[in-house]
């Protein structure tokens, strides 16, 4: 009982610390102003760790590598620790477990990533017709134009209804129960038989 809480409560911990890290990340990438209080925020909760790798680490083409690579090590850490507190023996330090957790921690970035963009269109969906001029619409806006706006060609408005985030949100679903979930299970597998 006491390992299950400490394990919900080290990967909620850390999802949302490496989601923090990925919206920094993706705010840069698509150019969106960080004078928005969401974006203040998420650059003050990251600092800390993000400006001492900064030191270390240069950016690569221009994309904040430091950033990327602190969320790729947190999702590392956190499966370690994850993976120590499960209930099977394992192995954590054989090479081919070492490989399969690294593996397993680039997964689960493809996986926030998804999570984080599924929120951010279902958040501007319902601002959309709630509240269409909040001042975090045009953030949000910014980072699902580049996924609805191939979308918005293919799929025409209904009715005045824009249906392409529903249509996004289907899709990052399917990829997430049908596409990632098998291939974490057995990720799961081969760092267990390793």
């Amino acid at each position: 009982m006491l390992q299950e809480a400490l394990a919900f409560l080290i990967r909620n911990l850390a999802s949302f610390f490496i989601l923090n890290l990925l919206l920094r990340f993706y705010l840069q990438v698509a150019r969106a102003p960080f004078g928005h209080p969401l974006a203040q925020f998420t650059v003050k909760l990251t600092n800390f760790a993000v400006l001492p790798v900064r030191r270390l680490v240069p950016s690569v083409g221009g994309y904040d590598s430091a950033t990327m690579l602190l969320a790729w090590f947190t999702a590392v850490l956190m499966h370690f620790i994850l993976l120590l507190l499960s209930p099977w023996p394992l192995n954590l330090l054989a090479p081919a477990a070492m490989g399969g957790l690294m593996m397993l921690a680039v997964l689960e970035l493809m996986k926030l990533t998804l999570y984080l963009l599924f929120g951010v269109v279902l958040v501007q969906a319902v601002m959309s017709w709630m509240n269409p001029y909040n001042p975090l619409a045009p953030l949000l806006e910014t980072l699902s134009r580049p996924f609805l706006r191939p979308l918005r060609k293919l799929i025409p408005t209904i009715g005045g209804v824009d249906l392409s985030p529903l249509v996004l949100i289907l899709l990052l679903q399917m990829i997430l129960n049908f596409g990632l979930a098998p291939i974490e299970q057995r990720l799961f597998n081969y760092i267990a038989f390793a």
